[in-house]
């Protein structure tokens, strides 16, 4: 799914009405009614006073149509209009189309004038800012925003909180809201951890936008669906055999760490890997040996440490990094690795996926990233992420520096939280839509790196296995979590056992 700038929803909005509608009304209603029928799902009791703040705008004026609309739905609403500089065209209208004898009441906030007084226990609705707003609001209506967050009731923004910038960093007083309806996509905003508290939990429905329109439309942002992994989601041969799903190699753990090798082994097989070997010191033989029969181990030198790389002309992938360490011997031989012929072989050479103690490795020697093969992946979480390339004055920030440097090296970066975000070399950029905080548990991360090691060897393209691997990864957690009820309980494990669910589930959807 496409997450366009808010100048390309405004370009859809006109084309929509111009193909489909007869005024910009009728979209204004569609959005009304959507909001609407989601909102009374959620909130079927009518006891509750709704309290709609509305502003003068476009936002403001799906509002009064909400307003209206619950109206007859038979649930008491209160509307405080909040007079900011001139109504636009359709917000008069929708003021016009308010009822005369509805049992509606309509107070209007001026900057002259003092705060509401609410005191019955009710709803509020945010809707006095939109995505338009890009300035500083007055000092009143930071009040009025700062007045409904101290009122401690539910809050429920239409299409944006009140108070977040057009595609922007900003983080003036925002309106809190425990739910946020978005119309048509998700925003950019909505997926980073800036404005986390005052989104709230979120969801986005179709007003009906053009399609054709929205095909053609040219965006750097996407979020990914059900649908877009199920695309790349490539069916199993009758007639093939594990030659046809890859061999890959995993060069993970040391002394004391050997478990984060054992969860990113499991992860791989369960992607569907056709073979696997895992290269680790000579104290992990029998742990791995014993706990994974179906994986078959390639031994170091040395009793504790990575030190020296096994032969990597037969394999299709190489996962490293998970519980490596950094001692000075397992520096050399990953830059060995780095510099080793076999990723110069045009057509054959292995795919590379890189993270934790690799990615430590790397930020303290940042040379090390022109050594990287083209299309290496890299996973670090936001600690790694800095560390690798400097910290950022922003989330959004930070989303462009990254695909500057993605772009620079022709890498892929994996940046791992809510909402992982993919960052390609073309400057493109894929959010996740699955996972939960119950998935903040050590060795997930390790999960992560399995698997998507497993889909490079089987033959994925880099940013195929990027976007299927976290989307699953993330699958596997909502799932286990519907199994054991609370996030609390989930550990990394358990991703793994259910992602045979997470397959089916992208399968049958």
């Amino acid at each position: 799914m496409k997450i366009p700038s808010v100048a390309q929803v405004r370009k859809l909005d006109q084309d929509t009405i111009s193909k489909h509608y007869n005024s910009s009304l009728e979209l204004m209603e569609k959005a009304a009614q959507t909001f609407v029928d989601w909102f009374i799902q959620l909130y079927p009791e009518k006891d509750l006073p709704i309290y709609l703040f509305c502003g003068t705008g476009n936002n403001g004026g799906d509002g009064l149509a909400i307003a209206r609309l619950l109206n007859e739905r038979f649930y008491t609403v209160e509307i405080y209009y909040c007079k900011i500089g001139k109504a636009s065209a359709d917000n008069n209208s929708m003021l016009e189309k308010l009822p005369q004898r509805s049992g509606i009441k309509l107070y209007e906030l001026k900057e002259s004038g003092s705060l509401p007084e609410i005191k019955t226990p009710g709803i509020i609705i945010d809707a006095i800012f939109g995505t338009g707003l890009s300035r500083v609001v007055g000092s009143y209506w930071k009040n009025i925003i700062k007045y409904i967050n101290s009122l401690q009731m539910s809050c429920v923004a239409v299409d944006i909180p009140s108070g977040v910038w057009q595609d922007a960093d900003k983080n003036d007083p925002i309106v809190t809201s425990q739910r946020t309806l978005s119309f048509e996509f998700p925003k950019l905003q909505f997926l980073v951890p800036t404005f986390s508290e005052q989104v709230g939990e979120w969801e986005y429905a179709s007003i009906g936008l053009d399609k054709e329109a929205i095909e053609e439309l040219k965006v750097d942002n996407y979020y990914i669906t059900n649908e877009m992994a199920k695309a790349i989601l490539k069916p199993r041969k009758k007639y093939s055999h594990k030659g046809t799903y890859g061999h890959a190699l995993l060069i993970m753990g040391k002394h004391g760490m050997y478990g984060a090798a054992l969860l990113a082994a499991q992860a791989s097989l369960r992607s569907g890997l056709g073979k696997l070997t895992i290269h680790a010191p000579e104290t992990a033989f029998n742990i791995l040996q014993t706990a994974l029969p179906e994986a078959m181990v390639s031994i170091d030198r040395h009793a504790y440490h990575f030190s020296t790389p096994p032969y990597l002309n037969q394999y299709q992938a190489i996962g490293i990094g998970c519980g490596l360490g950094t001692a000075e011997l397992t520096k050399d031989a990953l830059v060995e690795v780095l510099d080793s012929e076999v990723f110069s072989i045009k057509g054959s050479a292995p795919a590379l996926l890189l993270d934790a103690d690799a990615l430590n490795i790397i930020s303290e020697d940042k040379s090390l990233l022109e050594k990287l093969p083209r299309n290496t992946i890299l996973t670090p979480h936001p600690g790694e992420c800095e560390r690798l390339f400097g910290a950022s004055i922003s989330a959004l920030k930070q989303l462009e520096e990254l695909k500057e440097q993605a772009n620079k090296y022709q890498i892929y970066i994996i940046l791992k939280r809510a909402h992982t975000a993919v960052i390609c070399p073309d400057k493109t950029c894929y959010f996740n839509s699955t996972g939960n905080p119950g998935m903040a548990t050590a060795g997930s991360g390790d999960i992560l790196s399995g698997i998507i090691t497993g889909f490079l060897a089987q033959g994925y393209t880099a940013k195929e296995a990027s976007i299927l691997g976290v989307y699953i990864h993330g699958l596997a957690g909502d799932l286990a979590v519907e199994h054991f009820r609370e996030q609390e309980a989930l550990i990394a494990r358990d991703i793994i056992e259910f992602m045979g669910n997470a397959f089916k589930k992208i399968r049958t959807v």
